[in-house]
């Protein structure tokens, strides 16, 4: 239960990763401002998150069973909180998808939609009533780079996040008219245990339905290179959560937050040219005429972003 002065903050995802290290982040928040309730669909997998709290654990961070995917769930995880009331919802658990898409099943996505783009609205609709009562409080999703560019064999689940920001970017206004922000965070390359078993599960995969030209790029052009990004402009879950506090702490936060500055020119480039033919075309140059160039250059990169060089993370001031 939280003590007098401290803000409510229902975190979804809370597992592993990103999720994990804004609950303990916030949690050992040094004027004890938060009283953190972190959510995972299964509290089987409770013990890093338990261990990286610490004495916190019970005090001011508590946990709850929660399954984005289920009404059941998320309304039966709000209404076992003290008068329901969440001062602050950050939306993080989501689900990647990763291939060739002519292998990948439509019930597979589905299932991305379900976690993404659907598992945030529910919440959202749970907890906003209250706010907008209380004209009170601030939702936070956990969106993607990808939510603003799209990236080449990540089609399905680059589309639930562009779902996710037009819907966000929609409510929001909406919301300002009761005193609730919304804000979203827009991270590159993170690196997560998620993140690196995905890849590894994703190489050795065989893709039935898809030609054998595809399946080669996909897996000596486009996972090499991918790795090569992840190593020279890849941030921490540590780095997302101190973004995720600085912008909740804001007094005017901002909607939308880019944390890796190495990725604005990437994004700029898509809204310079209105045809979309300058990022398209550039992303296809990159991949299949100049692969070997952009592996040079990521090298490069990483050398010059070392992390006692690299801005890694643009915090809203």
């Amino acid at each position: 239960m939280a003590s007098s002065g401290q803000k409510v903050v229902l975190i979804t995802g809370c597992s592993s990763g990103i999720g994990l290290r804004i609950a303990v982040l916030l949690a050992r928040d040094e004027k004890k401002g938060y009283h953190v309730i972190a959510t995972m669909r299964d509290l089987r997998k409770k013990d890093k998150l338990v261990e990286a709290a610490g004495n916190c654990y019970g005090k001011t961070l508590t946990l709850l069973p929660l399954d984005v995917c289920s009404d059941e769930s998320v309304k039966k995880c709000i209404d076992s909180v003290k008068d329901r009331h969440v001062d602050i919802l950050i939306n993080n658990a989501g689900i990647g998808l990763l291939g060739p898409l002519e292998s990948i099943s439509m019930e597979e996505m589905k299932r991305v939609f379900e976690t993404n783009f659907f598992g945030v609205v529910r919440m959202i609709k749970e907890v906003m009533p209250d706010m907008k009562k209380r004209r009170s409080g601030h939702i936070v999703v956990m969106s993607s780079v990808m939510g603003l560019q799209g990236v080449v064999f990540n089609d399905v689940y680059t589309a639930s996040k562009f779902a996710m920001e037009g819907f966000c970017e929609s409510l929001a206004v909406q919301l300002l008219k009761f005193n609730v922000n919304l804000s979203m965070i827009e991270p590159g390359p993170v690196h997560t245990e998620f993140e690196t078993k995905m890849m590894d599960d994703v190489s050795k995969m065989e893709y039935p339905g898809t030609d054998a030209e595809t399946v080669r790029y996909f897996k000596d052009v486009y996972l090499p290179s991918s790795i090569d990004i992840f190593e020279a402009m890849g941030q921490t879950p540590q780095d997302i959560a101190r973004c995720t506090k600085k912008i909740i702490e804001s007094s005017q936060p901002r909607f939308r937050n880019l944390t890796n500055s190495l990725y604005t020119p990437i994004v700029a480039m898509k809204y310079a040219d209105e045809t979309g033919g300058l990022s398209v075309h550039a992303f296809y140059n990159l991949l299949f005429n100049f692969g070997p160039l952009m592996h040079m250059a990521m090298s490069i990169l990483k050398c010059l972003t070392c992390s006692c060089l690299r801005r890694r993370t643009i915090f809203p001031d």
